[in-house]
């Protein structure tokens, strides 16, 4: 099997992890434990996720020039992820990222995307080529809205597969969903889509239908411990999560596209392609910390044969 090249359209951050007994209230100080700084970035976090899956990839993303983009361009190298469109800018910083955990693993985090807003669609333009002669484009919306869908574009418009993660969610013109091939909302990230509250009891199923009737390709909706569903032109699947004990939920989302995409990149039906996400995410789950969380293909592949 040919090693597909994926290209990652997305943000990096410094992620700052503490973990504290609960969550704080307005005003509250907490004592607090495991503190940990690392790489971070939805975008920066799949395009790592897919390195391990055994993909040649490349990133293209915008950092600031101090003393943070260190940590992007260091482990960029040992991951084996392309840079040749990575861009550095000095109006303004690299993106961090605050993330509290609680005793259970869950989590809340606080997001500044600095340098990642000013990606704008002129580095994508430069970028084309590599868009072009890849078999899959992923991006995530922690850059620029039109930035994002421009790469969307340039893929359709060459046949290249076109995937987005909708994380954090925004309002999308519907006239861009005929770019989208794979879109892979949690259930409120969903809702926010079509300009809902992220709580809309409109059943999800008919919702993803909604997309779909603009243009829009496959809806695969993640649902953290229950797994994921599958919406298609014809039918509607349900996936089960593989069974893990869970420490750190921050990365499960990356992990999942990470392992959709080199999945669907090498030509698995859209249910395995699934179910191998489901894997990537809940073993990202087992780890604290968003990069030492995100799997290898082998502990992947090993995971998905028990389970499914």
């Amino acid at each position: 099997m040919k090693t597909p090249l994926i290209t990652v359209v997305g943000s990096f951050a410094v992620g700052m992890t503490i973990r504290a007994d609960k969550m704080p209230v307005w005003g509250e100080t907490l004592p607090g434990t495991d503190f940990d700084m690392g790489p971070g970035g939805k975008g920066s976090n799949q395009a790592v996720g897919v390195a391990r899956m055994g993909a040649s990839t490349s990133f293209i993303g915008m950092i600031g020039k101090d003393a943070l983009s260190e940590i992007a361009t260091k482990m960029y190298t040992h991951e084996k992820v392309n840079t040749d469109y990575l861009f550095f800018t000095d109006k303004l910083p690299t993106g961090v990222g605050i993330i509290i955990l609680n005793q259970h693993g869950e989590n809340f985090i606080v997001i500044d995307l600095s340098a990642n807003n000013l990606l704008d669609e002129k580095y994508i333009l430069k970028a084309e080529e590599r868009i072009k002669e890849s078999q899959l484009v992923v991006s995530v919306l922690e850059t620029p809205l039109p930035t994002v869908m421009k790469a969307m574009e340039i893929g359709k418009k060459n046949g290249t597969i076109t995937l987005l993660n909708p994380a954090p969610a925004k309002l999308i013109p519907t006239e861009n969903f005929k770019n989208i091939d794979y879109l892979t909302p949690n259930e409120s990230e969903l809702r926010i889509l079509l300009g809902l509250k992220p709580d809309d009891p409109t059943p999800t199923v008919e919702l993803a239908k909604r997309m779909q009737s603009n243009g829009l390709g496959t809806v695969v909706v993640t649902q953290g411990a229950k797994g994921a569903l599958i919406v298609t032109a014809d039918e509607v699947i349900e996936v089960p999560s593989a069974k893990v004990e869970v420490v750190d939920t921050t990365g499960a989302g990356d992990s999942f596209n990470a392992g959709f995409a080199v999945s669907i990149a090498e030509g698995k039906d859209i249910v395995t392609a699934t179910q191998y996400a489901c894997c990537c995410g809940a073993l990202c789950c087992t780890k604290l910390g968003v990069v030492p969380g995100i799997p290898y293909r082998e502990q992947v592949d090993e995971l998905f044969k028990k389970t499914f």
